[in-house]
């Protein structure tokens, strides 16, 4: 079967429709066209058709994980459990069944996201303690169950606890002097206006 066409798509300029005997038959990221080799007017097998099809729902489904693991930093059972969503079946809105991706692609592409340093349980647990700690104040025991829910391990857990309670440590005597400042000019104000 040859390759008649291959034509850039209209929504995602990134990506390129590739036609086999004049038919769309799959889609590929710009980068897997150069990786794989493909060629217009070439002969390929129906096995290695095939193959290009998986490698097509391997670039959506890594996109698709990328752009979720740029939002924010996500612990790698987060990461595990949105890819096995991509895997369900589903239904459209007409009411028809969408077949998710394989396994095999989602731990492909699992391993891929490792291999690029995006999924970091330690640096998640690190980001995890100083965002919810700084901007929402939320309790050390709180945040601990929070990355145990997240999938975090243990050690992790604690070693960024530890961190935390160090650098606690070293603050306690700035905020207690800041403390005992804001009281006595609060004091000295009182005073003032009662006088």
């Amino acid at each position: 079967m040859k390759i008649t066409a291959i034509t850039a798509q209209q929504k995602n300029v990134n990506r390129v429709n590739v036609m086999v005997e004049g038919k769309y038959r799959f889609s590929l990221d710009i980068f897997q066209v150069g990786e794989l080799g493909l060629k217009i007017y070439k002969d390929y097998s129906e096995e290695e058709l095939v193959a290009f099809e998986q490698e097509s729902q391997f670039g959506k489904l890594y996109s698709r994980a990328l752009e979720y693991t740029m939002l924010r930093p996500h612990s790698e059972k987060e990461i595990r459990d949105y890819l096995w969503r991509k895997t369900r079946t589903t239904r459209t809105k007409e009411g028809i069944e969408k077949q998710g991706v394989s396994q095999v692609i989602a731990d492909k592409v699992l391993d891929r996201l490792k291999e690029k340093k995006y999924i970091d349980d330690e640096e998640f647990a690190r980001y995890w303690f100083e965002y919810r700690s700084q901007t929402k104040g939320v309790s050390l025991r709180k945040l601990e169950n929070e990355l145990r829910a997240k999938g975090v391990g243990t050690k992790i857990i604690e070693y960024q606890r530890s961190l935390t309670d160090r650098i606690s440590a070293e603050l306690r005597p700035w905020t207690v002097a800041v403390s005992n400042r804001a009281s006595a000019h609060c004091a000295q104000s009182a005073r003032q206006s009662s006088e």
